[in-house]
């Protein structure tokens, strides 16, 4: 069935399902979702966008975004947020999921993080030194666009590839001098350990971030997915006036303090966008980026890479 007409058929049926019996037509679908550090159930719940959901949703947590885009590809999850970086990874390797919605934020919640005592104080001070990052993140990246804008080579530093929680603990233990990291892991640096950011991704990085989901699934779970979305855009929409109720509902989710993440909700001013042409040609240079630094061998064409039958809640 072409998308336009089931994406038609597909608002009728939620227009139904706000007027009649939501229960008694999706209640037996199980909607499963990927996160990262459970911040959109976090904002959900805060925002009570998790009530009188008409289908079942079932959790699944990840530390950083490569492992969930991997779980996007292996089918164990429909749906998940995941930055611009990873998602040209994962289309890059094959997988057949598709960006639903979009996300910007400010960029300061990217940055390269060393320790207090480090010499380092700009990002011309990284020629030679070892950058920790998750390979495929926003924050490798980072790293990468950091580096180029200062003029060194990627040969001229030594890439350390681990999740976040190893990222952290080599950085404690001076096994590698920065870690090219992205919030709540950023705050957490810099208010728990007292590390500082000497590169942010402002100018460098487009903020952007998105909710993609399988092939399979769009076709399989079109409505709980279109329903889904509009509740994370309302979520997020009201997080951005109330980052105190978020903070204290992410901490009882995650149990990481309050404080750090009222920081990463208000610096962050993380809203929904539209997906449109422009939208599509910042990924475009993101993806290019990689081609330069020959991370992701063949250049590619990232139009394939979204699904624009969603359309953004008003």
């Amino acid at each position: 069935m072409p998308y336009s007409v089931r994406g038609v058929l597909s608002a009728l049926l939620l227009g139904a399902l706000s007027a009649a019996a939501p229960h008694a037509v999706l209640a037996d679908t199980t909607l499963k979702v990927g996160d990262q550090q459970l911040q959109t159930r976090g904002v959900l719940e805060a925002s009570g966008q998790l009530k009188d959901v008409p289908y079942k949703i079932e959790w699944f947590n990840f530390p950083a975004a490569q492992p969930l885009g991997e779980a996007l590809n292996a089918g164990a999850i429909d749906v998940g947020g995941l930055g611009d970086a990873p998602l040209i990874f994962a289309y890059a390797a094959g997988a057949g999921i598709r960006a639903v919605a979009a996300t910007r934020s400010t960029p300061t919640d990217l940055a390269i993080v060393v320790p207090d005592g480090s010499p380092i104080k700009t990002a011309a001070d990284l020629k030679g030194k070892r950058i920790a990052t998750t390979r495929g993140s926003i924050g490798h990246y980072l790293a990468i666009a950091t580096l180029e804008h200062a003029g060194i080579k990627l040969t001229d530093v030594s890439l350390r590839y681990m999740q976040p929680a190893d990222a952290k603990a080599a950085l404690a233990s001076g096994n590698v001098d920065a870690w090219a990291t992205w919030d709540p892991y950023v705050a957490l640096a810099e208010q728990r350990d007292h590390d500082r950011s000497i590169a942010n991704g402002v100018n460098l990085s487009s903020g952007l971030s998105f909710e993609a989901a399988t092939e399979s699934s769009i076709k399989a779970k079109h409505a709980e997915i279109a329903d889904f979305l509009k509740r994370v855009a309302a979520g997020q929409r009201w997080a951005l006036s109330h980052p105190d109720e978020v903070a204290a509902m992410q901490s009882k989710v995650t149990g990481l303090p309050p404080e750090v993440l009222k920081t990463v909700y208000q610096r962050a001013q993380l809203h929904p966008v539209a997906i449109d042409d422009g939208l599509v040609a910042e990924q475009q240079k993101t993806a290019d980026l990689y081609h330069r630094a020959d991370v992701i061998k063949t250049r590619l064409d990232v139009t394939q890479s979204f699904d624009r039958q969603f359309p953004l809640a008003p």
